[in-house]
């Protein structure tokens, strides 16, 4: 029989309210030699919980219930207090480990003695790769380009507007160093971990994961995509029923992570139209998400 476990690492996972996609989560984890599976569940009121009665009833299995939503960084920290592995895999409870998957991180992670974190190939059922599995940091001018649309001409001023997303650039054929990956899937080593220090709590939801890579960089530790390390997520599975909330989050997390690593570069001018242009792209959100909400209202009222 093979080992229980094979790998020194431990598995977090911040689960609210994503359904029977939890137990898959967990259950991947398992099959590709985790250690341990740490979920920190954030006040789910979907009973996303019972599907993990199909997972082994061990003591590798691990569940903290929150009493309120925390935020995803606060429970990521939640779960780092409960891990004792040498190496931390921040997974979401929408992603599925793929064969080989894990391995093909491990081994990428103690390749180089520099490389801290690293992030697999996030992939679409179809096998397609996502956007955000591989970028470099948005700085304003770089969002600002993306949010508005201006990165379909990078082709005519490949400075200007490049985009910071690279899913468009070709694959790898090895695991190469990326300025961030997304938190979907961050493998870290505990000694880069004590080094950096624990993820920001001043964010809820979203930019998290960019904040993370950032300080990771500054302290010198490299972030590393290995594409070889197919994970299946089911992007969007934990926040498309609340998407005014996601989108409030996301924007203010923009804030401040611009407000921590960029602010130094704006005179407070201009630093307040950037501030202004985050604030205007949330609110063209919100009326593109109203308009769809009350486009689905009609449809369903007619049917």
């Amino acid at each position: 029989m093979p080992p229980r476990f094979i790998h020194d690492c431990d598995v977090i996972v911040v689960n609210y309210n994503v359904g029977t996609l939890l137990g898959e989560c967990v259950a991947s984890a398992f099959r590709e030699g985790a250690r341990r599976v740490i979920v920190v569940d954030n006040a789910s009121t979907d009973g996303s919980l019972a599907y993990l009665d199909e997972c082994p009833a061990d003591t590798r299995l691990s569940i903290i219930r929150n009493q309120r939503n925390m935020g995803f960084a606060s429970a990521c920290n939640t779960g780092v207090g409960g891990a004792s592995a040498g190496a931390l895999l921040f997974l979401n409870p929408d992603c599925v480990l793929l064969p080989g998957s894990l391995q093909g991180m491990m081994e990428a992670l103690h390749a180089d003695a520099a490389t801290g974190m690293v992030g697999g190939f996030l992939c679409n059922p179809d096998g397609s790769e996502q956007p955000g599995g591989r970028r470099v940091f948005p700085t304003p001018r770089r969002a600002f380009v993306r949010a508005f649309g201006l990165s379909r001409l990078d082709g005519v001023f490949p400075t200007l507007c490049a985009d910071f997303l690279l899913h468009r650039e070709p694959l790898p054929t090895e695991p190469a160093a990326v300025e961030a990956i997304s938190g979907a899937c961050m493998l870290v080593k505990r000694e880069a971990l004590k080094s950096v220090g624990l993820w920001d709590e001043g964010y809820f939801l979203h930019c998290e994961d960019l904040d993370w890579c950032m300080r990771f960089k500054l302290k010198q530790w490299r972030v590393v995509f290995v594409p070889q390390a197919r994970v299946m997520h089911w992007r969007g599975a934990c926040s498309r029923n609340r998407p005014f909330f996601v989108e409030w989050h996301k924007h203010r997390g923009m804030v401040r992570f611009y407000a921590k690593f960029f602010r130094v570069n704006y005179p407070k001018g201009l630093w307040w139209w950037v501030v202004l242009g985050v604030w205007l792209r949330f609110g063209l959100v919100c009326i593109y998400h109203g308009f769809n909400w009350m486009l689905g209202r009609t449809r369903s009222g007619h049917a």
